[in-house]
């Protein structure tokens, strides 16, 4: 079975979010992604890339005002994630 991800238009909103943190390897917090690509609400969009086969983590940290900050970043699939999938595909859930 071969997978095909779908390509992001990186003249969109989502395709330079993509950009950013997949091709250049940023880390980026929500208040980062709004106010650069303007980007309504970063959680939604990050999930459609998610969902596009992309592993984009989330990080909370503590910002030195006190307030919770989530950052997100690409990075490879852990072992688990890839064995979880494979696992999925066996049992026919995609």
């Amino acid at each position: 079975m071969t997978i095909k991800l779908k390509r992001f238009d990186l003249e969109t909103k989502q395709g330079k979010l993509f950009q950013a943190l997949v091709l250049n390897k940023e880390t980026l917090t929500e208040a980062q992604i709004a106010k650069r690509f303007g980007i309504k609400n970063p959680t939604a969009t990050i999930s459609s890339i998610r969902q596009r086969g992309y592993a984009i983590y989330a990080k909370k940290r503590m910002a030195g005002n006190h307030v919770e900050v989530t950052e997100y970043r690409y990075g490879e699939a852990s072992r688990k994630m890839v064995i979880a999938a494979y696992k999925a595909m066996a049992l026919g859930l995609v």
